[in-house]
């Protein structure tokens, strides 16, 4: 298995423990929750069930009862509601020979039909059931990120803090990618492998799909602008897997896939016409927790003024180039690379791979040890301002003014652009009147070409080291 260290050694942590024990692992559609669960555990279950994606009550009851006798319940009363469903599941489970009963219930949410009562019937399979006996291993999964949260995680009833262990499974990094390319034969170098990940980020089945005979772009014309594409209506699965009533969700992204720098909340309720509510923060709540936006606070402030970001890698793809176009002709994202379009893209693109890594970014700066704060900043001046997308706030008394550029070979710093990022400095030095010293860091392919404008440059960062694990 690629990565997931971390991960496969708590659910065999769970395995092990000399009690019952409530996992809940979650994570966006196509994370690879079902593979590490099967794989952790070997694909060994005492009872592995998993939702349908649409279904009534009556659909789903009837799919757990068929679950129960393909293994081995035997002839059994269908249920009618949840609470004879999982009084089902615990004769089941008494009658098993297993020393430690691993329930495996995946894609929790879909169960979860209209006036179903399915969260009160799984509180009372767990707390008047598992919870008093010594040996059962009971794993919840699910792609709906908002729903697990909110009647799982942060439940107000029954389920409040009962889960022993709670996994977010987040997308592959950089390195990670370049681990499993290796798995799956694809012979691609590190740029390739970035470009790659600008389009489909770091989800694991995406890049299951690329055929190892083919180019990068080849792969990316095949899955998302022929007919019958695996990737070509997998926006729109994707969101809906994600968010029961997923239309103002998409709207958002819409909205913040039209601005790079990203908007305000103020910016957000202007542009979409939603108003500024309760429900607008749970949607932006829940956009955030699935990993779709990030939230920057300002430099040297809290929460006020909070910048909203679009970092999700293929939602950006699609509204770029796939949004609104039925197009199934051969080659026609081979013919757009090296266009105007295709740069552009590839800038912002690569910004949001370098905020998926962080971690990876300091530890090449040698900061990896340092107490510091992620932000964003965006001047107050309408001309002659200036945005920086990313900020490291430390604890030392220095700002890294991150600036990243994607390019073939070295970077070179031209006068003009010297004059802007020497603006930038000053203008953030003036407005935030911060007493700390600003660091310009560039972030690049392969590195800053020597001239007479790269003294500006205190520190750097390569795409090199962007892979590391």
């Amino acid at each position: 298995m690629i990565g997931r260290k971390e991960e496969v050694e708590a659910l065999r942590e769970a395995a092990m423990a000399d009690r019952s024990r409530f996992v809940v692992v979650y994570g966006r559609r196509r994370v690879g929750k079902t593979f590490l669960i099967r794989e952790a555990f070997d694909y060994r279950f005492t009872f592995s069930h998993t939702g349908m994606e649409t279904g009534s009550m009556a659909d789903q009851l009837e799919a757990f009862h068929a679950s129960l006798i393909d293994q081995g319940m035997g002839p059994c009363e269908m249920p009618k509601n949840w609470i004879q469903a999982f009084s089902l599941l615990k004769r089941f489970l008494k009658a098993s020979s297993d020393g430690r009963k691993v329930v495996f219930i995946d894609e929790l949410p879909w169960m979860d039909t209209p006036r179903a009562k399915f969260v009160s019937a799984l509180e009372n399979f767990w707390n008047g059931w598992c919870s008093a006996r010594k040996d059962i291993v009971l794993i919840v999964c699910g792609s709906a990120t908002s729903w697990m949260i909110k009647k799982v995680l942060k439940n107000k009833g029954g389920l409040f803090n009962r889960a022993n262990r709670v996994i977010y499974l987040k997308p592959f990094t950089l390195g990670e990618c370049e681990a499993y390319a290796r798995e799956l034969g694809l012979p691609m170098g590190r740029r390739e492998l970035a470009e790659g990940y600008m389009v489909f980020g770091g989800a694991p089945y995406y890049w299951s799909l690329l055929d190892r005979s083919l180019s990068l772009a080849q792969n990316i014309d095949r899955l998302c602008f022929t007919q019958g594409g695996e990737l070509s209506v997998e926006f729109k699965r994707l969101y809906a897997s994600v968010f029961k009533k997923a239309e103002k969700h998409i709207k958002i992204v819409e909205v913040l896939g039209s601005r790079k720098s990203g908007m305000t909340r103020e910016e957000i309720v202007s542009a979409i016409g939603l108003k500024d509510s309760g429900k607008l923060s749970r949607i932006l709540e829940e956009l955030e927790e699935s990993g779709f936006i990030r939230i920057y606070s300002p430099l040297g402030r809290v929460k006020r003024g909070s910048i909203y970001q679009l970092v999700d890698a293929f939602t950006l793809f699609y509204l770029t180039f796939m949004r609104g176009k039925s197009i199934s002709r051969p080659g026609y994202w081979l013919d757009g690379v090296g266009s105007g379009e295709h740069f552009a893209w590839e800038g912002v693109a690569f910004e949001r791979v370098c905020m998926w890594h962080e971690r990876q970014i300091k530890s090449a700066l040698g900061i990896a040890g340092v107490s510091t704060t992620v932000c964003a900043w965006r001047s107050a001046k309408r001309n002659g301002g200036a945005q920086i997308d990313l900020l490291i706030d430390r604890k030392d008394g220095v700002i890294n003014v991150c600036e990243m550029k994607f390019v073939t070979g070295e970077f070179s710093i031209g006068a003009k652009y010297a004059a802007d990022l020497e603006n930038k400095l000053s203008v953030l030095k003036d407005e935030t009147q911060t007493n700390k010293s600003l660091h310009l860091t560039m972030i690049t392919s392969s590195g800053v070409k020597r001239n007479e404008y790269s003294y500006l440059v205190h520190s750097q960062a390569r795409l090199d080291d962007l892979f590391h694990m």
